[in-house]
């Protein structure tokens, strides 16, 4: 994974057109959502791509929380502000975007970064349909299918041992929580290096607007989700 093609700088400011972070999405993550369609009315930038880059730039940690505090629109310069013991990205009129705080010992590795970040966004882009059809199933609960919208909501990453070179990530766990019309998703996962647990972590994912389960009407879903996929890899 080349960064440098998803993102530009300006006066030391992130920038992302539409075009690099929809390529992002759908070339490394997989992710065919249409709200990274580069003609989306409700167009956002994946969360992916700025930890990413937040990795890259100001290192791992043993310890990484993040909390993700608004949706980023194309074309808005970011300013990543960094402390001892937090990094936070902000626009210019000093909006939140995105909360990281960290503990313990810093690797700055760019190829670590690179591998880890690469590694743990493919695993992301799974998330639909392999993890959140068989959750909504269980409980019985589903997205809008007309317009789906899951978004990030917190994470956080830990790792025993920074000496790696790489690491794979496997989902250990799932869950997801309903209350009336709001749902969370929770998965865990580790991080793996010839078959031992170096590290782990966990996202938040939050889906508005649940409705009763409709198994034809997530079936027709995933067909249009495997469609856009499929499209997508032909051009």
């Amino acid at each position: 994974m080349n960064l440098e093609h998803y993102y530009s700088e300006q006066d030391g400011k992130l920038i992302f057109t539409r075009q690099q972070a929809s390529d992002f999405a759908k070339r490394v993550a997989g992710d065919v959502n249409p709200i990274h369609d580069t003609d989306a009315s409700r167009f956002c930038v994946p969360g992916d791509l700025l930890l990413s880059i937040l990795l890259a730039k100001t290192g791992i940690s043993e310890e990484i929380e993040i909390q993700f505090n608004g949706m980023i629109s194309a074309n808005t310069p970011l300013t990543i502000v960094e402390t001892d013991e937090e990094v936070t990205v902000v626009d210019d009129d000093q909006k939140r975007y995105l909360t990281m705080t960290r503990r313990g010992a810093v690797r700055h590795d760019q190829a670590l970064a690179t591998e880890i970040a690469t590694h743990y966004v493919q695993f992301s882009g799974k998330n639909f349909p392999h993890i959140m059809v068989p959750l909504m199933r269980e409980q019985q609960m589903m997205i809008n299918t007309d317009r789906p919208l899951v978004m990030y909501e917190k994470m956080s990453l830990a790792f025993d041992d920074l000496s790696i070179a790489s690491a794979q990530v496997e989902l250990s766990d799932s869950a997801m929580h309903v209350s009336g019309k709001r749902g969370k998703v929770e998965l865990a996962f580790d991080f793996i290096v010839n078959g031992q647990r170096v590290g782990h972590g966990r996202k938040t994912m939050v889906a508005s607007g649940l409705r009763p389960y409709c198994e034809a009407a997530i079936q027709d879903l995933v067909e249009r989700f495997n469609q856009r996929k499929d499209a997508y890899s032909t051009t």
